[in-house]
């Protein structure tokens, strides 16, 4: 009789114990449950993990989107007076990757640039005998869209040897783009 009572008794707390798994289990929150990460974003711990090229909540903003566009900029380096032009953003190779036509209002061909959330990267290079490098800065305070505010600084080394800053090492006037 012990055995027997002791074989119930076993077997009771099991499938308590079973039960009480599947209880639990099937009534903890899946964080991921109701959350869909667009172009192929992975959810983890109720986050999206986005591929890169975009962010957000739920990785819906496209990256160089916020840059395309025409913009107008002002700006008076450390050799030159002020100035106004237009430059166009255009999208590069790659997910990151864009260019800008009329850089410093003199170049044909497009200069090469990089983006990452609200930082645009112009990595150093040489374009039409120009050596341009800096970086460049989405505000804040500004909306993006039409309204958008880009503080880029760089550097332009001109082809007879004289270097031109815009904002870079406390010289020049940072230039200001807007949209």
């Amino acid at each position: 009789m012990k055995a027997r009572l002791k074989t119930i008794i076993l077997s009771a707390l099991g499938a308590i114990s079973a039960f009480s798994a599947v209880t639990y289990s099937s009534c903890s929150p899946d964080k991921c449950k109701s959350i869909v990460c667009a172009y192929g974003g992975v959810c983890k711990e109720g986050t999206c993990i986005c591929p890169t090229g975009y962010e957000g909540f739920q990785c819906e903003t496209i990256i160089r989107d916020k840059y395309r566009g025409v913009w107008r900029v002002f700006e008076k380096g450390s050799r030159s007076r002020a100035a106004a032009y237009e430059v166009t953003i255009d999208y590069g190779a790659n997910m990151t990757d864009m260019t800008i036509k009329n850089f410093y209002n003199k170049l044909a061909l497009p200069v090469n640039v990089r983006v990452k959330g609200d930082t645009m990267f112009i990595p150093q290079q040489t374009v039409e005998g120009y050596e341009i490098k800096g970086t460049g800065y989405l505000s804040e305070s500004a909306h993006y869209g039409e309204n958008a505010e880009l503080r880029v600084f760089y550097s332009i080394k001109l082809p007879d040897g004289r270097v031109n800053d815009f904002g870079v090492n406390d010289l020049g006037d940072v230039s200001i783009w807007h949209k």
